[in-house]
């Protein structure tokens, strides 16, 4: 296993923190208003990213989210195809640049989505949750059906491209995991849907994202889950949630319900080969809550936490 840590794609004390803990790996996202430069599908754009990385001593491991906008594309609308060629120099680029890995996911419309940022955590940190009753409700804009035939032509058109540059996709489950969010109907929001999705291509440039909160919150057996997909399984991220698809809220990586340790162990076992980075931490002391679910503090709590568990599991970290 690997521990990486989402770092912001230019340089701050977050990079110098993680290097003082031990991390070597790093995943970012590198779109033009982050970076100030254009999308990962210029070449000498993502290589000044990539370099200014390995210049504090870190590795670019992988990207995580959508490196311009994905609209047309995930959405079926005109413009797509010339979409899905940027999204192939993308790979092409970091190919060649040696990042492994990209993080994606296909929420139409409207990406990860919380409808109330205040709420409190332990020891009054800030955290985050949704709650359906807290959300607008709107005429369906896309059906379910439409993203499921738009999610099929952009994997057969991707996926040969990330194997031939040797990069491997890991799709994000939809976060939060309900049928209709705002109009936009969502699809990866099933043990099920994942196995429909796995199905679809056996190549080793396609797997999974192993978002253990997302898949609690679709009511499975997370341990259970990571057996069945195992080396399908390419990115685990490391949380906990307190509720049910509907209303839930962010925890402490201590703090929920879920058993990490036996996670830990799990994921060890099953996906031996994955790579493990916190994820959606609360706001602690001293900091507000407008980088949501990524402050500072809560996530050297989350690194601190997850070291200290492999050490007791015997787990060694690449």
């Amino acid at each position: 296993m690997k521990m990486a840590m989402m770092l912001p794609a230019k340089e701050s004390t977050q990079w110098n923190l993680a290097a003082q803990l031990g991390i070597k790996y790093a995943i970012t996202k590198a779109a033009p208003e982050i970076t100030g430069l254009n999308d990962p599908s210029d070449y000498e754009s993502l290589k000044k990213v990539r370099d200014s990385f390995e210049k504090t001593g870190l590795t670019l491991y992988g990207l995580e989210g959508d490196e311009f906008n994905m609209d047309r594309i995930k959405l079926g609308l005109d413009g797509r195809d010339e979409d899905l060629k940027k999204y192939c120099r993308m790979l092409e680029n970091m190919g060649r640049l040696g990042i492994k890995m990209l993080c994606y996911n296909f929420m139409g419309g409207v990406g990860w989505y919380r409808t109330d940022t205040d709420l409190k955590e332990r020891g009054n940190a800030v955290t985050c949750g949704f709650n359906i009753d807290n959300s607008e409700k709107l005429p369906v804009k896309v059906t379910a059906e439409q993203m499921w035939d738009n999610y099929e032509y952009f994997l057969r058109t991707v996926i040969p491209v990330a194997e031939k540059a040797g990069v491997v996709m890991c799709l994000h489950p939809d976060d939060p995991p309900i049928p209709l969010l705002l109009g936009y109907s969502r699809i990866v929001i099933s043990a099920d849907a994942y196995r429909r999705i796995l199905s679809m291509s056996d190549s080793p440039s396609h797997k999974i994202t192993f978002c253990q909160s997302c898949f609690s919150l679709m009511g499975c057996d997370v341990f259970e889950l990571i057996k069945e997909f195992g080396n399908r399984i390419e990115f685990l991220h490391f949380r906990d949630v307190e509720g049910e698809r509907y209303n839930f809220r962010e925890t402490f990586h201590d703090n929920g319900p879920t058993d990490m340790v036996k996670l830990m162990k799990y994921a060890a076992k099953y996906a031996p080969d994955c790579v493990v980075r916190a994820d959606h931490t609360p706001s602690m002391a001293g900091e507000d809550n407008s980088n949501l679910g990524y402050a500072v503090l809560g996530n050297l709590f989350a690194a601190g936490y997850i070291r200290g568990i492999a050490e007791t599991l015997n787990i060694k970290f690449d």
